[in-house]
This record gives C-alpha cells, sequence and structure tokens, in this order.
C-alpha cells in the first residue's frame, strides 16, 4: 500500500498555487470569488452569512491597499486560496494577501502612454480570470497576457488585435474549458468588432467570431456571417469597420455547454449613413449564444435591431434558474443600454418578457411575439437635434448587478440622463477621432454652459427589480453621475458604492440604508465577499474614472485608487482625501480671429472633449483647460504636438494635428476661458446651487 501511494504520488505532482477548473468553479465553496461574477452565472451573490442586518454596523476596514494609480478603477477582484488577485488602470495586476492586504507581487504591462488616446472612456481595466495556477489580463494595447499566480512572472502574452488599428480591452477575460475568452473595444474610432478563444496553456488562437460581415462579394471567415449580410445593405458605410465590439459581458452555462456573449454598438450611430438601404445589421446590439468548443452560433437575440444610439448588449448577463410562466425555466437576464429589462429562455434564445426599468424615449414597448421593439419616432435624430432617454451613457452600463436568490430580485445600478444628438451632414473617418457621425461642435455650441448650470436629479440609482413581475420594487436615488457596481450577500444585504464617495449596505427586501463608509473618494466597481482565517470580508476597489468621472461628473478632491476590504471589528483607518483647489481662470488675451476659434471648436470637439469634456465643459478627473496655468498656456505646442508630458497619459496628436490645428484648439479654450456667464449659470451661482431637473423632462 505505501509502495503504491508513492508511485500515485509520482504521477499526480502537487498543483501549483490557485489552481482553479471549471468545476471548482461550478462548486465553488462560501469563502471564494473564483470568477469574475463568483460563478459562470455572473450572479455576483455571496452566500457568506456572517455579516447580516443585526450586525452590519461593525464594519470597518481591515487593510487598505493603495494602488498607486489616480485613474478610474473598475475592477472586480478575484479571491483564490486566501490571495485577491485585481487590476487597476493601464492594466496593473497585482496580488494581496487577502487577510491582510500585503503586497504577493504586481506586474506592470506597460502600455504605451499614447494607447489612452483609442481609450474611448479612461484607461481602465475590469479585472482578471484565474485558471489552473495563472492569471490572465487583457492589456489596454490588446494584448492577452498569462502570469504565474505564484510569482507574477510572464507565461506568456498574444497580440490579440492589430495594433496599427484603435482598438483596446478594458475587460476582464473568462476561461471556459481550458479556452481564455476575450473581446475588444474601439467601436466609436472605427473597427471591426469580434471576440476570441486562445489556449490557456499556449496562447494560441482558437477560434474567432466576427461580429460584423464584411461587404458584399468578401469572403465570409464563418458560416454566420453569410446569413448576417442580408441584414445590412449592400451600400453600407463597410470602410469604418462597423463597430459590433464585444468588451464586457461573457457568461456560460456547464450544463447546455453554451458562451453567452453580449455585442456593442456600430462604428457610425446614425442608420441612415451606416446602412442606407436600412436592415436590423446583425450582430450589432446583439445577445449571442455559441459553442465555446468552436464558436459556433447556436441562437442570437437582438436587443436593439439597427441601433441608432450606441444601445450596447455588452451590460452584464445573469444566469438565473427561475419560476417562469408557470414552470421552472433557464433564464438569461440583462437590462442593456436602450432601458427595457430582458428575460430569456437561456436554452432556446425565446423571448419571455421586456419591460423598461428606466424611462424610454426611443420606444413605447418590446412585441413580444416578434421580439422587436415599437419605436416612438421622437428619438429619430438623423435629420434634427433631439434630446433622447436613455442616454449614450445608458439606462444601465458596466456596472455590475446583481441577483440575489432570497428575494428573486435584481439589484441594477441604474442611470436617468438625457442626451442630445446632433447629426453630421457629412461624416468624415478621421483618424484618432470618434466616428459616431454625431455632431460634437453643434453639441458643444447648444450646451455652452448648460451643464455648469442644470443638473439631472439623482442621476443614478440602485433598482430592486422583479425579473418575473417586470417591475421595479424599491429604488435608491444618488446626487452623482458616477455609479457602482452590486453585490448581493447571504443575509439579505446588498452593497454598492456610488459618486458621492460612500459604500453603503442596503437591506435587499425594501432598501433601508443599514450602514455607510464615508471613502470619500468615488466607488465604481463590483465589490466582492470573501472568507479567510474565519472572517468574512467584504472587498472593493476604489477611484473615479470611466466617462462619468472623466468629464461627466465635478469632483472636489485629488482623486487615488485604493483597494479596501472591510471586517467586523476592523482597526484599519479610511484613507486621507485631499481637497481639490481650483485653479481661477488665467488665460492669456484671446489673439486669434472668430473663424480661428471656430475652427478650434471644432478639432477639440472632434479629439479632446472625450477626456477634456464637451466645449471644455470638465470638473471630472482630467484637466479643467479653461482653468490652465500660464505654464501650460506657454508650453501648449509642446504638451499637444510633442508629447511632454505623456508619462502622465497625455499623448502626441502630431499625427493627426498641425501647428496650426494645435493653436486653434488653443484659440478656442482661451475663448472659453474668458466666455461670460449665462444668465442661468450667474443665477445658480447667486442661490449656490445648479437648476435640478428629471431627465424625462429634458428629452420630453
Amino acid at each position: 500500500m505505501v509502495a503504491a501511494a508513492s508511485v500515485a504520488s509520482a504521477e499526480e505532482p502537487e498543483r501549483p498555487a490557485a489552481w482553479v477548473d471549471g468545476e471548482r468553479i461550478a462548486r465553488a465553496a462560501p469563502e471564494e470569488w473564483l470568477s469574475h461574477g463568483r460563478g459562470y452565472g455572473e450572479q455576483r451573490y455571496s452566500p457568506l452569512s456572517e455579516i447580516s442586518a443585526e450586525n452590519v454596523s461593525e464594519l470597518a476596514p481591515a487593510w487598505v491597499y493603495p494602488t498607486g494609480q489616480a485613474r478610474g478603477h473598475e475592477a472586480t477582484p478575484i479571491v483564490v486560496d486566501g490571495v485577491l488577485y485585481a487590476t487597476t488602470n493601464w492594466s496593473i495586476v497585482f496580488a494581496l494577501d487577502a487577510q491582510t492586504g500585503q503586497k504577493r507581487w504586481r506586474y506592470d504591462p506597460q502600455v504605451p502612454r499614447e494607447k489612452g488616446r483609442d481609450a474611448c472612456c479612461d484607461v481602465v481595466n475590469r479585472g482578471v480570470a484565474v485558471w489552473k495556477g495563472r492569471v490572465y489580463v487583457g492589456a489596454l494595447d490588446g494584448r492577452l497576457i498569462a502570469l504565474d499566480a505564484k510569482t507574477g512572472r510572464l507565461a506568456w502574452q498574444v497580440q490579440t488585435t492589430d495594433p496599427t488599428q484603435p482598438y483596446t480591452i478594458t475587460g476582464a477575460p473568462r476561461v471556459v474549458k481550458d479556452l481564455v475568452i476575450i473581446g475588444n473595444g474601439g467601436a466609436e474610432f472605427g473597427v471591426r468588432g469580434y471576440f476570441s478563444a486562445y489556449d490557456a496553456a499556449t496562447g494560441a488562437l482558437r477560434w474567432r467570431f466576427y461580429t460584423v460581415p464584411r461587404g458584399p462579394g468578401e469572403p465570409q471567415e464563418h458560416p454566420e456571417l453569410v446569413s448576417a449580410l442580408a441584414t445590412w445593405s449592400p451600400d453600407s458605410a463597410w470602410a469604418w469597420g462597423l463597430g459590433g465590439t464585444v468588451w464586457d459581458a461573457i457568461a456560460y452555462d456547464p450544463d447546455l455547454n453554451l458562451l453567452y456573449v453580449g455585442v456593442g454598438n456600430s462604428s457610425l450611430y446614425l442608420r441612415e449613413q451606416r446602412s442606407p438601404g436600412g436592415g436590423d445589421n446583425l450582430f450589432l446590439a446583439s445577445i449571442l449564444a455559441v459553442r465555446p468548443e468552436t464558436g459556433e452560433l447556436v441562437w442570437h437575440y437582438q436587443t436593439t435591431p439597427g441601433d441608432h444610439w450606441d444601445y450596447t448588449a455588452t451590460q452584464q448577463m445573469v444566469l438565473v434558474d427561475l419560476p417562469f410562466g408557470g414552470r421552472e425555466r433557464k433564464l438569461l437576464l440583462q437590462a442593456p443600454k436602450n432601458g427595457f429589462f430582458y428575460v430569456i429562455d437561456r436554452e432556446t434564445g425565446e423571448l419571455l418578457s421586456a419591460e423598461p426599468y428606466v424611462e424610454a424615449s426611443w420606444a413605447s414597448h418590446v412585441d413580444l411575439e416578434t421580439g422587436r421593439p415599437v419605436e416612438t419616432g421622437r428619438a429619430d435624430w438623423h435629420a434634427e437635434p433631439r434630446f433622447v432617454v436613455p442616454s449614450v451613457v445608458g439606462g444601465h452600463n458596466w456596472h455590475p448587478m446583481a441577483f440575489h436568490p432570497s428575494t428573486g430580485w435584481v439589484y441594477i445600478p441604474t442611470q436617468e440622463i438625457a442626451y442630445r444628438f446632433h447629426p453630421l451632414a457629412e461624416p468624415s473617418r478621421l483618424p484618432g477621432a470618434f466616428n459616431t457621425g454625431e455632431d460634437y461642435a453643434a453639441l458643444a455650441a447648444e450646451l455652452d454652459g448648460f451643464e455648469r448650470s442644470v443638473r439631472f436629479c439623482d442621476p443614478t440609482q440602485l433598482t430592486a427589480w422583479d425579473p418575473i413581475a417586470g417591475r421595479a420594487v424599491w429604488q435608491v436615488g444618488h446626487d452623482s453621475e458616477i455609479n457602482g457596481g452590486a453585490l448581493a450577500t447571504g443575509r439579505d444585504l446588498v452593497f454598492q458604492g456610488n459618486g458621492d464617495g460612500r459604500f453603503v449596505a442596503y437591506r435587499a427586501t425594501d432598501g433601508e440604508p443599514l450602514w455607510t463608509s464615508d471613502v470619500g473618494i468615488a466607488v465604481m466597481a463590483g465589490p466582492v465577499s470573501y472568507e479567510v482565517g474565519g472572517e468574512q470580508y467584504v472587498a472593493v476597489s476604489v477611484g473615479a474614472g470611466g466617462t462619468a468621472g472623466l468629464n461627466l461628473a465635478t469632483l472636489d478632491y485629488e482623486n487615488a485608487g485604493y483597494v479596501i476590504a472591510y471586517k467586523r471589528g476592523g482597526s484599519a483607518s479610511l484613507p486621507a482625501v485631499k481637497r481639490r483647489t481650483q485653479r481661477a481662470p488665467d488665460p492669456p488675451p484671446l489673439r486669434a480671429d472668430a473663424a480661428t476659434v471656430a475652427r478650434g471648436a471644432t478639432l477639440y470637439n472632434t479629439h479632446c472633449f472625450r477626456c477634456h469634456g464637451i466645449g471644455t465643459e470638465s470638473g471630472g478627473l482630467l484637466p479643467d483647460l479653461r482653468r490652465s496655468s500660464r505654464r501650460v498656456h506657454d508650453t501648449w505646442g509642446p504638451i499637444v504636438l510633442g508629447g511632454s508630458i505623456e508619462n502622465r497619459g497625455m499623448p502626441s496628436f502630431a499625427d493627426v494635428l498641425s501647428s496650426a490645428d494645435s493653436k486653434a484648439i488653443h484659440a478656442y479654450v482661451i475663448s472659453q476661458a474668458l466666455r461670460e456667464p449665462s444668465v442661468l449659470e450667474a443665477a445658480g451661482a447667486w442661490l449656490g446651487e445648479r437648476v435640478c431637473l428629471p431627465a424625462h423632462w429634458v428629452a420630453d
């Protein structure tokens, strides 16, 4: 017997650290958080029950880890065998002792800072996957990277995108059957979307699924594209790439052996410019169910046929088994950007329910017989500007929602914000610019001063949604444009952070706030819960950024990034928050004529607005250019064209801007700094606050 045991030991070597496989994810112990949504079904529910409504008031920081980064923090940590793995911006990966917060290792993939130009919505990263002793991360520059889980050393890396094209990766990879599944972003810049499967051991490409077809007469990479081609007009804008990027949502059902993938928007938002002859334009804004071994399509459902408003279906999908229509069914739940909550039979793709979870001016309802939305016409902006709800940031964006099996409800980070679309009569495909068909200069001119005067009332919320009844049960509003992800735990608690810098525990049944941690810095990421040393922890990444943090919200503090873990009786201190001092505008004299300023407005709102705000309307993460120092004004050319502060994330634009262009943009910024406030702004300043309007009033 001893000899036999010795032989068995020799044949089965000890497994490395962080050995996670599909079986372990499927039967995850309560104390673990092994994959992005905790399990393949992405429910973000932890059954741990030490922390309850009765003792949640005892929560305090157990440890605080400063990430050393000051851009957006969106990562969901993974916790395996007492080690927490997470990312920060610029795709930096780190491993911490989950009990103490002490660093085990840190890996910086050295993403070139100029790549930030290709990131529509900040240089963020939403996390890693852990599989059989390795940690996988998608880097902003399109690399898929495998690291040794114990040491952080590079095992392999592969370029998943064409580095000459404006692709990015911000989403977390998923691993299914020894295949790493990863997509990409970049639709607004004019790329063609796809998602891929790579061998987890070697990095070899196994298959790739393109989400939009090539033009007529071109060879299609797989059969699904042949049928998709029929949903595009022959004169479609094929040279624009047409988008359809897969930048976030992925889920998996091991029993059905189906991989579910959410597809994003087009490169041109305007359907009349994108596909002049009409058509649904598959597979934009769709949910795809494919076989993970081959990428073969089993079924699809398009949430927004002929998408016209950037209504991606890349928002998280939750897989649950619940009674529906009198029998137990395998359901897929999604709250995509378009404002309707979808309940789909995940085995067949049959639409079961689609009810509005926020105001939706673009469609009155979804016809359950056809599965198609019934458009109102109120949001058609191809001929003239229109206010629309939901806005381009959606009724729900990337912020994870959570499902609680005790209530049967989904807790959604919702958003009620209106947006004004302006058509661009003749869009030009400019390198390094948003190529959506929108006239951002016209938008800036029309809204000049509006955002300094008006805010939307409680623009973000946490909404408890009953997916079977198709209605909201309760809602808590937040007075910030920055939203946060949700976590449900075993004793009927829901945790969520928000842009006001608070991390809150709510009672799952009625939304009553039971505990608050005043972090002082926006909390956007999805929290997790785990157990180590016999104690339950709740951990979350902290740091403002993303679309809202870049230029929608007004930050009154110096942004900094942290991971904070809470437990009952914790004794660590929250990080000190430095208040922001706003420099008074001190621009040099304006020596440009009106034509130059107007040209600068067009150039600024083509290349600069996505980081510095429409019409220089920025109170967010990155500098408000109207308040630039004289030193910045004096070195404007070296900064914009020479890349003199590229190490701080401001790349050179010399490849798309001339010296005259740079000077015109500078003139526009100076003119904005010198602009007299509007009557509405002056009234708001006198009252000490901005006017608050409901988003649907603005849309109406």
